[in-house]
């Protein structure tokens, strides 16, 4: 059977089962892990480095408690770096640290990004009326992965660059006494596991080039954000204009936490149109500026306890969403210069730093904040007519994403 199997294009034979409504479920698993496991590598020149390509087999899909199933497939993921570590002969103590960097920094957190992969792929196939086995909603969680680990060595980055202190409740990991400048790498070993998982799982597709290049362009795109946003330490105040903050957000969220996640199940899902991309990027992009704004807000406003780390926005003179709109507009002479001296130039917790908070209440900035709120979901509410018009995409895959998003406390 596996030998007939082989010559099919996987695609096709997928396509085949899906089309037949009395194909077993089970059967259409076996017939993707032969298929998976037959194909030979389109790789030659670097099989050597790699894993036998083969099925795998992921946990089975549990609604009931869809981030406990998650995170199972995430431990199935780092089981294969170690695999994979196995071929360069690495010393065990380096295996173990691997392991361990991963295990603190990729876990944790809402895993929103990547849950949502797996969200989108539920809607998109319930909307083409495609059936869903467990094998391919846990390849659709590779993907989801694939996004939390690029956040994470985005992150390890981020807090370095930030002397940030704590993350998701721990210290950041650059902070742990045996880390320290090593988090650098561990970054860039992070980076490349995210396209090493890629073509492990997904090498054999004929979509693979489509992921490689979302991913690609994505990290692009995050990265052109990050060097807005950390460049802004060589800036005066008087260039922090609420355009530059949008520019930043955009570019350092927007991509990667919103239009991502969407845009990998339209891919794999089979969706080739540009004009669905293009409606649900100009979606996914205003939604994410907002999150932006409700991030920095948060950092404001929430305590460590609920944010989950301790804000550090005014210490790290952070081009935000409340300083810009305070500095451009809101404040007179006097309250400038306080910002002027001390933004930038003060500890968590001075009262420097508490005086602009208070700053921040004389201005009403929570007032503003929440017509900002209000106007950002009315626009995207507004935009649901376009998704409509197309009828290729269902709206519950933007109504999912805001329902996570919107009025958020954390």
């Amino acid at each position: 059977m596996a030998a007939t199997l082989s010559k099919l294009d996987k695609d096709t034979l997928v396509s085949m089962l899906v089309k037949n409504a009395a194909c077993n479920a089970s059967l259409k698993e076996e017939i993707e892990a032969l298929t998976a496991t037959e194909l030979p590598s389109q790789f030659p020149a670097t099989a050597w480095a790699a894993l036998p390509h083969k099925g795998r087999t992921f946990p089975k899909y549990n609604e009931a408690d869809t981030k406990g199933w998650f995170v199972s497939i995430c431990d199935v993921l780092i089981a294969e770096v170690q695999e994979e570590l196995d071929i360069f002969e690495l010393p065990t103590y380096e295996k173990e640290w691997v392991h361990n960097m991963l295990d603190y920094n990729v876990k944790g957190g809402k895993m929103n990004r990547g849950l949502m992969v797996v969200e989108s792929a539920r809607e998109l196939y319930k909307h083409k009326e495609m059936p869903l086995s467990d094998h391919e909603l846990g390849r659709f969680a590779v993907l989801g992965w694939c996004i939390e680990w690029l956040q994470a060595w985005l992150l390890i980055a981020d807090d370095f660059m930030d002397a940030s202190v704590t993350r998701r409740g721990q210290p950041c990991w650059y902070k742990c006494e045996h880390v320290k400048e090593i988090a650098i790498n561990d970054a860039l070993i992070l980076e490349m596991t995210v396209f090493k998982m890629l073509k492990r799982h997904f090498g054999q597709e004929a979509y693979y080039p489509q992921l490689l290049d979302i991913f690609l362009e994505t990290t692009w795109q995050t990265e052109v954000g990050q060097m807005l946003d950390t460049l802004c330490i060589n800036l005066k105040l008087p260039d922090f204009t609420v355009d530059r903050w949008t520019k930043i957000v955009q570019y350092k969220t927007s991509y990667y936490s919103f239009y991502c996640p969407v845009a990998l199940g339209m891919i794999v899902s089979g969706i080739k149109e540009q004009n669905a991309y293009d409606v649900a990027r100009d979606i996914l992009v205003v939604m994410g500026v907002y999150f932006q704004a409700q991030d920095d807000f948060l950092d404001c406003y929430a305590t460590p306890e609920v944010l989950g780390k301790i804000g550090t926005d005014i210490q790290d003179k952070k081009c935000g969403w409340l300083f810009v709109n305070a500095y451009n507009g809101m404040v007179d002479a006097k309250q400038k210069q306080l910002l002027d001296t001390s933004y930038g130039n003060c500890k968590v917790g001075s009262e420097e730093e508490l005086a602009i908070k208070a700053l921040y209440k004389e201005l009403k900035l929570e007032d503003l904040y929440q017509q900002y709120e209000k106007d950002s979901y009315e626009q995207i509410m507004e935009m649901k007519k376009q998704v409509d018009a197309q009828g290729i995409l269902p709206w519950s895959i933007f109504d999912k994403f805001l329902l996570k998003v919107y009025k958020r406390s954390k």
